[in-house]
């Protein structure tokens, strides 16, 4: 049966191998975007089409109206009121001297309502003109007319009536112009309208689903990436992109997340090594001496105490080793908890430098220790806290050599003046521990705190023991940083929240007397 990475490896395969007629993204584009800009520039169109109607309709109409003027009514004055020839005369001379021609048709109509003459020089037959009845009963004098004429044309006509003479009507001139040559610019013009529509929709359909082909493209060349790394192949990496933006972004980010997932891999591994190995050397120890212990029975009882020592020892280590994993389970859950009581921090600092002092002049590594003699109270967890120390102080001794030396250095800072914010302002202890060891290089500082890294695996210990230390320390209410330079020596600097006590400068004076009184006993001791 093939395995999950097999399978998931396959399902790749055929992913790929499935052309897709249209990717959802763009498929979105067509249905929102590209759907809303079709339906704005038909409207658009579509209200371009009634602007430039009316514009033309109205052109048309100022052209009829602005023909009749004063001029005109006083230029027939001399042939109104008097015999038809002689109408009919001045009717001639008019048109006669009438430049619109090309534009427009002229009639001139006498007072019975019979047209005169025509600009067209064709005769009109007797026939309704509709806006010279509408003109007759009107009080301007004047009226207009839209609609077709006797032969089916299209026109826009004006009348206007000539003056009376004696109260008798005495005429009336209409002006026409045919809206075929207008009906056809607006056709012209609709056409071109619909040309451009279809021009930019088609440009915009093209552009949009090339662009959205090369996002697609990309973002399928990640996606597949991703399921390599999903499936296992930690190698996989997006290719470079051709422009800087958020796909160019994202394939760097997926990138930076496979050599992430690639590191912890690696780290997991090495984390797993390094444990076994932890574990199975106490082990060994314990197995071999229980089985020498066995076999001899009580017939060397000095070797046999030798024995159960070691077996002590071991045991030891490996219940460090399981409570270092059992804390970082707790702290991986969000379960870590503190007993929290009222405790002196640097009581317990000073008890973790006596312990260590003997293992300095075991492994001939100078210990130089110097702290306040204030109190420097707090709640919080005294085991916790010592288990940082400890673990600090390990680190500094494991990574060094015979010869080397640490140093711890402690101060109290007072509380900021002015701090606001907390009823009681606190002090900040602030503890230093300073090594000569081998140092952590530049690439490797950033993750020496996180969970199962080592900086030299060729040490003993699990990995996980900074990582527990900044849990701790953070939920103190404090800070743990490191600062090393390879092959010079590291650096670790602590800080707790503490209540700040002062002590007399004559007891100060005391304190450090009897300290320095109970080094010089234990020399003399060791």
């Amino acid at each position: 049966m093939p395995g999950a990475k097999e399978k998931a490896k396959e399902k790749v395969k055929k992913e790929k191998r499935v052309k897709k007629p249209m990717s959802a993204i763009t498929k979105r584009w067509f249905t929102n975007n590209l759907l809303f800009v079709i339906v704005f520039f038909f409207f658009f169109a579509i209200a371009m089409i009634f602007i430039a109607r009316d514009y033309y309709i109205s052109t048309v109409e100022m052209k009829l109206t602005s023909q009749y003027s004063n001029s005109v009514a006083t230029f027939f004055s001399t042939y109104t009121g008097s015999t038809p020839e002689r109408f009919e005369q001045g009717a001639k001379a008019y048109i006669e001297g009438f430049s619109q021609k090309d534009v427009m048709e002229v009639w001139v109509i006498n007072k019975d309502g019979d047209v005169v003459i025509s600009s067209s020089g064709f005769d009109v037959e007797k026939q309704v003109i509709p806006d010279y009845e509408l003109a007759m009963s009107s009080d301007s004098r004047t009226a207009s007319y839209a609609g077709k004429n006797e032969y089916g044309e299209h026109i826009r006509s004006q009348t206007y009536l000539l003056p009376t003479v004696n109260d008798q009507e005495t005429g009336a001139i209409r002006y026409i112009i045919s809206m075929t040559g207008v009906y056809r610019q607006l056709f012209f013009f609709i056409l071109l309208m619909i040309v451009v529509f279809v021009i930019i929709v088609l440009l915009m359909t093209i552009s949009g689903y090339f662009f959205l082909q090369s996002i697609v493209k990309s973002i399928d060349e990640i996606n597949e990436i991703a399921n390599k790394i999903a499936a296992g192949d930690l190698s996989a990496r997006a290719p470079p992109q051709e422009h800087e933006d958020e796909i160019s972004e994202l394939s760097e980010n997926i990138n930076h997340m496979a050599e992430e997932i690639l590191s912890s891999d690696k780290m997991k591994n090495d984390f797993i090594s390094t444990v076994s190995h932890e574990m199975k050397t106490p082990l060994t120890a314990i197995k071999g001496w229980a089985e020498t212990l066995i076999d001899m029975g009580d017939s060397d009882p000095e070797l046999s105490k030798r024995g159960m020592k070691v077996i002590i020892s071991e045991s030891s280590r490996l219940m460090t080793a399981v409570n270092d994993l059992l804390d970082l389970s707790k702290i991986m859950n969000g379960r870590l908890s503190l007993r929290k009581e009222r405790m002196d921090v640097l009581a317990e600092l000073d008890e973790t430098i006596f312990v260590f002092k003997d293992r300095s002049m075991r492994e001939g590594i100078e210990l130089v220790y110097n702290a306040p003699h204030n109190p420097t109270p707090m709640t919080g967890d005294a085991d916790r806290i010592q288990q940082v120390f400890v673990n600090v102080l390990d680190n500094a001794f494991k990574y060094n050599e015979q010869g080397g030396r640490v140093d711890v250095f402690a101060e109290v800072l007072p509380p900021e003046e002015g701090a606001e914010g907390e009823e009681e302002p606190k002090a900040t202890l602030r503890i230093l521990v300073e090594d000569t060891g081998c140092g952590i290089t530049e690439e490797e500082l950033p993750k020496i705190k996180q969970k199962f890294y080592k900086s030299n695996i060729s040490v003993r210990g699990s990995g996980i023991g900074l990582a527990v230390c900044d849990e701790v320390v953070s939920m103190h209410g404090g800070t743990l940083d490191i600062a090393s330079e390879a092959d010079v020596g590291t650096c670790v600097t602590i800080t707790f929240p503490v209540d700040y006590v002062e002590i007399p400068d004559d007891l100060s004076l005391s304190l450090e007397n009897s300290e320095k009184e109970a080094d010089e006993e234990l020399l003399k001791e060791n």
